[in-house]
């Protein structure tokens, strides 16, 4: 087992790692810009080390001050936690060459998941459902317009290197298509340096539903099901649950197979979450795959009795597992807090905290690294914490959410929890009809 970790990341999934650490008897080593100087994952970290201003490119994007930091501390291990560097093959391949174990997948697996065209391909491969669409980087407008006809309208132009939203537009005709296709490419040259884009049959009202699947370093991979991410915001998800409402036992099992296989098909190490789309007559289709811990593995330990982070890290010092997949024993449910102003387009809401109480009682968990005085810094991901509620029952869950958000105090900036409680109370939400597109039509109470 490893002797001493440093988490390159911040905020609460580094004190997320630290906790379980602690639990497992490895010092920890945390890294900080300025700007987090009085962060709890410094705090409680066996040692700190700040390594640059507030911005991410000097600070926890930079990999040779990373590295520095590793090697002025003898840590032996790196745990990434998600985003920053955490899908970044450079930095796995770096912590390689430099005798660290970089706590994920290698970074040929990193690479070849990460490029979405090369993940389809791979899927294909290992007989994994895709959407159908260009199957590679389309040359030019002439040839999209001739692949959406053969698949049919509407289709969804996609940034290749993308992430959250960026260089995808949806197409409804061939009259809509040059320009949808220019903005697209724009868009994905100014977000990732790459403007390649490919094509793909729009599935309209999807379900956008996760795998958790973890494997070990001989071979052995297994999934311990799913979480339905359908509830989001500009392709960004805002609430998590497992099990999915709309799930059945046979698709259970169809979808769980065809994660274990994506994972198998390039030898998968780690965690890691197998993303898919599903239409309303229960037809799944591959997306992509993350290959991190996810900000909503939490629903995922809830519901199988598992810490995952030390599941990543057992496996990262070469402990196999059991072969066993794993099922929900119980409903759980994730509400991503974050700092933004609901009423004003979720405009980011920086600053303070003058007042903060988190919500206590059996099956309330909430993982944040808030305290009453912290300053939410306005470099970062707006999120500041996760609401995690289970019980037996779904509908038992939403209560007790409800009860759990209107328990949450936060004074001093403005903050997600009023959306979530609006959202706990629609009746479309408690019976389980949505979709991703379920909040184009939510319309917020006023304030007050």
């Amino acid at each position: 087992m490893f002797n001493k970790i440093l988490i390159a990341n911040r905020g609460e999934i580094a004190l997320r790692v630290i906790r379980t650490c602690k639990e497992m008897g490895i010092k920890t080593v945390a890294i900080y810009s300025t700007a987090d100087k009085e962060s709890l994952h410094v705090r409680f970290a066996d040692e700190a080390v700040c390594i640059g201003p507030p911005a991410s490119a000097d600070s926890y994007l930079n990999i040779p001050k990373i590295m520095a930091a590793v090697e002025i501390t003898n840590s032996d291990a790196v745990h990434p936690g998600y985003g920053f560097l955490s899908e970044n093959a450079k930095f796995s391949e770096i912590c390689a060459q430099y005798g660290v174990k970089f706590i994920g997948p290698t970074p040929d697996q990193i690479r070849k998941m990460g490029d979405k065209i090369t993940a389809k391909e791979t899927m294909i491969k290992a007989g994994v459902p895709v959407v159908p669409g260009s199957g590679g980087l389309l040359k030019d407008i002439k040839e999209g317009i001739k692949i959406a006809g053969e698949i049919g309208y509407p289709v969804i132009l996609k940034a290749t290197a993308g992430g959250g939203g960026k260089g995808m537009r949806v197409v409804w005709s061939d009259d809509e298509f040059e320009d949808a296709w220019n903005k697209a490419r724009q868009e994905a040259k100014a977000s990732f340096g790459n403007d390649g884009i490919y094509v793909e049959k729009f599935i309209e009202e999807p379900r956008h539903i996760e795998f958790q699947i973890i494997g070990d370093q001989k071979g052995t991979v297994v999934h311990l099901s799913e979480r339905d991410c359908s509830i989001q915001r500009r392709h960004q998800k805002l609430v998590e649950e497992s099990p999915s409402p709309f799930m059945t036992p046979e698709l259970r099992e169809l979808m769980g197979d065809a994660a274990v296989k994506a994972g198998k098909a390039i030898n998968y190490e780690g965690v890691g979450t197998i993303e898919f789309l599903v239409d309303k007559y229960r037809n799944f289709y591959f997306m992509e795959m993350n290959t991190r811990i996810q900000v909503e593995h939490p629903v995922t330990e809830e519901v199988i009795d598992h810490d995952l982070i030390k599941e990543q890290i057992k496996v990262a010092a070469g402990v196999q597992i059991s072969g066993k997949n794993y099922y929900p024993t119980m409903h759980a449910m994730e509400c991503r807090i974050n700092a933004e102003d609901v009423y004003n387009g979720f405009r980011p809401s920086p600053g303070k905290v003058t007042s903060f109480h988190t919500p206590k009682g059996h099956g309330v968990r909430v993982d944040t690294h808030v305290y009453a005085s912290y300053t939410v810094p306005p470099y970062y991901d707006s999120m500041i914490a996760k609401l995690i509620c289970k019980a037996q029952t779904r509908e038992e869950c939403i209560t007790k959410m409800q009860r759990a958000l209107d328990e949450f105090i936060i004074e001093g900036i403005k903050t997600t929890v009023p959306f979530h409680i609006q959202l706990m109370k629609n009746a479309d939400f408690r019976n389980g009809n949505f979709h991703t597109g379920f909040l184009n039509n939510f319309e917020l109470e006023p304030e007050g």
